[in-house]
């Protein structure tokens, strides 16, 4: 088991939240544990020779040719040159056509450009999804379903299979290319009845950590959830972390999926790094339940840089969504 200890004080007036609920608590020194071919046998040969006893028959000798008789002779014209014979000949009589050169489909042609996009439902109210794209391999592609946005990458043929959770019962999603071709497909969800979610989502270094923390359970004990945590015993909902990060300008987002538990709260966490210290980090944070979708930008003012290494601690941002979704 997790053994997590943490040191948090409340930071004032140092951040604000888009949503205008939320606190920021600072955390100092965290400590948390979080088919060969078969190879062709020439079979052994033998040379014969020979033996002494194995002559040949001798063969009888040839008769000698009959003479020839004595022709007399005979004046020959003499035989014009071949370039006068050519000359002299009709010239159609050379005019053969040339055969037309043979095209063999596959060779030399083109690549077949054009894109198909599929879309399955997978178990779990999950939208499973199949790209076709070969005339984009190995391309940064960004995916997104009712306002959840993050990237992903095709493969060296320009195919992608990626799976994103669902957000309503008839889940629409484009794919959308660097140039700006894009690409959408919708499919149904026969179990999404009853799914509520949250996610968070960001861009690049401005990132987040969702944590959520079930009947009442504390950092590192069964009931807290998230993409670092799944797996442990007596958790009902998970966290899915979403997005390829390798790509140019990553999008990524972490997803809470409610499970049964009577009581849920939802905290995010920012860390404090070198690449966001002293300026304000953006993001958004989704609430879908029933298919009703409800998204919120999220900002924060981050301190100094010499709070590298704490951690701001947002909480009550699912109770101010509720509230805001209601009004």
């Amino acid at each position: 088991m997790m053994n997590l200890l943490r040191k948090l004080t409340l930071i004032a007036g140092t951040g604000a939240v888009a949503l205008g609920a939320g606190h920021f608590v600072q955390q100092k020194a965290e400590t948390r544990a979080t088919a060969d071919v078969p190879g062709v046998v020439v079979s052994d040969i033998s040379p014969v020779a020979a033996g002494p006893g194995d002559v040949a028959p001798s063969l009888p000798p040839l008769a000698a040719p009959a003479a020839l008789p004595d022709l007399p002779p005979q004046d020959l014209a003499p035989v014009a040159p071949q370039a006068d014979v050519l000359a002299a000949a009709d010239p159609d009589l050379f005019d053969v056509p040339v055969a037309p050169s043979l095209s063999v489909p596959g060779i030399g042609a083109a690549p077949e450009c054009d894109v198909s996009l599929g879309l399955v439902p997978q178990p779990g109210a999950m939208i499973g999804i199949s790209l076709l794209a070969p005339c984009h391999p190995d391309q940064r592609v960004v995916l997104n379903h009712s306002g959840l946005t993050v990237t992903a990458r095709t493969s060296a043929s320009g195919a992608l299979l990626s799976t994103l959770p669902a957000l309503k019962a008839l889940a629409q999603v484009d794919v959308i290319f660097a140039g700006g071709e894009r690409v959408r497909d919708t499919v149904a969800l026969a179990d999404f009845s009853g799914v509520k979610r949250f996610a968070v989502q960001w861009q690049a270094s401005d990132a987040f950590q969702l944590h959520a923390f079930e009947n009442g359970a504390r950092y590192g004990h069964p009931g807290h959830i998230s993409s670092a945590t799944g797996g442990m015993s007596g958790q009902t909902g998970t966290v899915t972390l979403l997005g390829d990060a390798t790509v140019d300008l990553p999008l990524q987002a972490e997803v809470y999926t409610f499970g049964a538990a009577a009581k849920t709260e939802i905290v995010l966490e920012a860390a404090i790094t070198q690449a966001t210290c002293g300026r304000e980090v953006l993001g958004e944070a989704i609430l879908a339940v029933d298919g009703s979708v409800k998204i919120s930008d999220l900002t924060l003012a981050m301190p100094d840089c010499d709070a590298v290494g704490d951690i701001l601690v947002l909480k009550n941002l699912l109770e101010d969504m509720t509230l805001a979704t209601a009004n």
